[in-house]
């Protein structure tokens, strides 16, 4: 494994560690549940809305094959990454999939444990229509860094290519 490969499952780890210790607190500290919704500052409000589909309440659906069906493709998304990460020679790719395999655990670990998602961030009065939570923003992120990086890389590859063959 390279020390990026290291370093994205170390982010991973953080990134689990962060939304998990939020996700206490806005449930079990704050009590969420109980007040529905809280004013934080400005338009950021602290919403709850439990998510049993994808990201962003996607393909919702209550019935409990679903769950589990969602639960097993994030663990298999998040393997699958792993393996392909360990290799990583590149910073940025190392950050997107630690970002992407800590969101996608993170929401895995509320699915199993709670049968939905925990989403709390609400910003609607910015005309956003979501409530998310910190996995779904290292998730997105890291997926608009994966696509910078793969643009970078093909722009790389293009220009090697211009150069032609190394005298």
């Amino acid at each position: 494994m390279t020390r990026l490969g290291r370093a994205a499952l170390v982010l991973a780890v953080l990134v689990v560690a962060a939304d998990q210790a939020v996700k206490w607190w806005i449930l079990y500290g704050l009590q969420l549940p109980l007040l529905v919704s809280q004013r934080v500052a400005g338009p950021l409000w602290l919403t709850m809305v439990w998510n049993s589909g994808v990201s962003f309440g996607f393909l919702n659906a209550q019935h409990d094959l679903v769950r589990w069906l969602l639960a097993a493709f994030s663990i298999a998304v998040a393997v699958v990454l792993v393996f392909w990460v360990r290799r990583a020679d590149r910073g940025l790719f190392a950050l997107a999939v630690g970002l992407v395999i800590g969101g996608a655990v993170g929401n895995v670990i509320d699915r199993i444990r709670l049968g939905a998602v925990a989403d709390f961030i609400d910003v609607s009065r910015l005309y956003f229509p979501y409530v998310f939570n910190i996995a779904d923003s290292a998730i997105s992120i890291g997926i608009v860094l994966l696509l910078l990086d793969m643009l970078i890389q093909d722009n790389r590859e293009r220009a090697a290519k211009e150069a032609g063959p190394a005298a």
